[in-house]
Order: C-alpha cells, then structure tokens, then sequence
C-alpha cells in the first residue's frame, strides 16, 4: 500500500500540476461548491462517480486545500463511505481523515518550498503558505 505522499507525487509526475482542481478535473470528478452546513467539503462515490463537495463561503486558499483533502480521499478511500460512517457507526474515521491531510500537504506544498524557506518557523511557514500551523508540521514530519 502506497502512502499518502507516494500517492500525491505520483499524481504531480502525471499531471503535471499541484493545482488540485486540475487533477479533480483531468480525473474527470464533478466539483460542486455550494453552502454546506457544518463541514468544509466532502467526497461522495456515486454511481461510479466521482463528487468532491466544497462550502462556497470558504477562502479560495481554503477551497484548494479542500480540494485537496477530498482529492486524497477519491485516491486512497474510494470504497469507505466516512459520512455514513461518522452519522451510522462507531468506526473511527480519523485514520482516513489524517491520511487525506498528509496527501493534501505533500500535494499542495512542494519540497522546494520547504527548503527554500528552511530557516523559517513553522509559524512563519504557515503564514507565507497560507496554511494551518498543523498542516505545516504534518508536511515537515516527512
């Protein structure tokens, strides 16, 4: 089984882009961005189909990451239903949650920037990147 960041370089090598709604795209998934109520994004498999959902009222930096996310999702967890799962059972679903995090990071955030920006904190990476300190320090542990 290949980990989130094999899975992301490979995704880069092959499209040629970081930009995750150009991959969705070329991976021929339907993006819907519309009000959702009390989560950001989410993916859904339907009827062979690929959806990746994303809040409307969300940042465009936020909805990249989303993106993302939901992208790591569609490659590593296309057979778990996590929003049946996190409403139907008591399965923990924060495996696949993180796995998807650390796809969307190494995705988003090339080696290039980290080591370009090496002396840099990780508060101070977050800021200039656009992205949570947490998601900073997941991209950094590998």
């Amino acid at each position: 089984m290949k980990t989130p960041s094999q899975v992301a370089r490979q995704l880069i090598t092959k499209h040629e882009t970081r930009n995750p709604f150009q991959i969705a795209k070329e991976k021929k998934a339907i993006l819907v961005t519309a009000p959702l109520v009390d989560v950001r994004g989410f993916y859904q498999y339907f009827k062979r189909q690929n959806i990746i959902y994303i809040d409307q009222s969300l940042t465009d930096r936020q909805k990249e990451f989303v993106c993302a996310h939901e992208l790591g999702h569609m490659m590593m967890h296309r057979n778990s239903n996590a929003i049946f799962m996190d409403t139907h059972t008591f399965f923990v679903t924060n495996k696949y949650e993180n796995e998807a995090n650390e796809f969307a990071v190494h995705l988003l955030i090339s080696d290039e920037a980290i080591f370009e920006h090496r002396d840099f904190t990780t508060g101070q990476l977050a800021r200039l990147l656009g992205y949570e300190e947490a998601l900073i320090r997941l991209r950094l542990k590998a």
